[in-house]
């Protein structure tokens, strides 16, 4: 018998820790189209899911009651207003937080990757144009930083350059797959040509990476995902290097922190994809989310999707929430929204 759509399992522990630390989760997935919360229940012995359907759903970013969102042609902003969560005309009473679209950059398809909010607006990174870019209104986007061995802007997806690291509301470091200048010049030495370069000098902190995606900064210590070989690690930038915390059974993408733990997004490869060669599609690969206790190195919980989800992209700590709501622009929902500063209400369909 199939299982149901978005159908997963979880460790027992999973819905009792979230909601001790007092969050949810959000992850994207590009390949299912949707972007979905994982919230613990409030008898804390399951979880609920809610997925919102939006067009190839990659980078997500987030500040203060902010969510950014990177789909297939635009980045959408997402507002959370508190006031509006009590009162949602389908599920009186239910959610803790409403996310609600308040503005669109219509960016073209341009590949985008991680995004962050930095000092200098929403940065995100430009995987087609070999480039970080801010979000313009404008422009399409407006390039902050070119890789110094990339020649001229074309989409060309020269390098793959696809994570970033912020560290004091600045990029500080960024991952691809190769420092080649020719189009997807990348492919035929993934395996071994990745790199984390420092933006603010242009130079290589290290070199000979299998995949690295998904750089971040917590502690102000850089950890990194090595896709094609399934290993979380911790960079030493100092001297290059890299010591594995733990090694997952998935193409690993998508990395958060939340007080001593890791939340880290597992993929399956599949057949037919760019990455099918690689030694770890050979293996037996999930897709979900695993969660590392960061002082220890052990994995204590795992999310396991079971149907429709096949690969994640990016996963998201949503802090002091246990049942957030994510509204798309899919159906008219979101237009009845309506946020002043001074209050809030949901408008209702005039009959004809």
């Amino acid at each position: 018998m199939p299982f149901p759509p978005f159908s997963c399992t979880f460790s027992p522990n999973i819905p009792e820790l979230l909601s001790d630390l007092n969050c949810s989760l959000v992850v994207s997935t590009y390949q299912a189209g949707k972007v979905i919360t994982l919230s613990p229940n409030r008898e804390k012995d399951s979880l609920t899911q809610l997925a919102r359907t939006f067009d190839t759903p990659m980078g997500m970013a987030l500040q203060g009651d902010r969510l950014a969102l990177a789909s297939k042609t635009e980045v959408t902003v997402f507002a959370n207003d508190i006031r509006l969560s009590g009162r949602y005309p389908q599920k009186p009473n239910t959610y803790d937080a409403m996310l609600v679209p308040r503005a669109k950059y219509y960016t073209g398809q341009v590949a985008m990757h991680d995004m962050a909010w930095c000092d200098d607006g929403l940065v995100g990174v430009n995987t087609a144009f070999s480039c970080l870019c801010k979000m313009s209104q404008d422009y399409s986007f407006e390039p902050v930083w070119v890789p110094p061995y990339i020649s001229e802007l074309v989409a060309e997806d020269r390098c793959h350059l696809n994570g970033m690291a912020v560290r004091a509301g600045k990029p500080k470091y960024v991952s691809m797959f190769s420092a080649t200048d020719t189009q997807r010049g990348w492919d035929k030495t993934k395996s071994e040509s990745g790199q984390v370069l420092d933006v603010t000098n242009n130079e290589k902190v290290i070199g000979g990476l299998f995949m690295p995606h998904s750089p971040r900064i917590f502690n102000d210590k850089l950890y990194l995902l090595l896709s094609g070989t399934g290993e979380v690690v911790q960079v030493d930038t100092g001297k290059g290097t890299y010591d594995v915390i733990q090694r997952l059974p998935g193409f690993v993408r998508g990395l958060d922190c939340y007080g001593d733990y890791l939340f880290v997004g597992l993929s399956r490869v599949r057949k037919n994809h760019t990455f099918s060669d690689l030694p770890i599609a050979k293996k037996e690969l999930i897709c979900g989310i695993a969660v590392i206790h960061l002082p220890s190195g052990s994995v204590v919980g795992q999310i396991q999707y079971q149907s429709s989800c096949e690969e994640l992209y990016d996963v998201l700590i949503l802090p002091g929430y246990q049942r957030p709501n994510i509204l798309n622009t899919k159906d008219k929902t979101h237009l009845l929204s309506l946020s002043l500063p001074q209050s809030s209400f949901w408008a209702t369909i005039p009959e004809n």
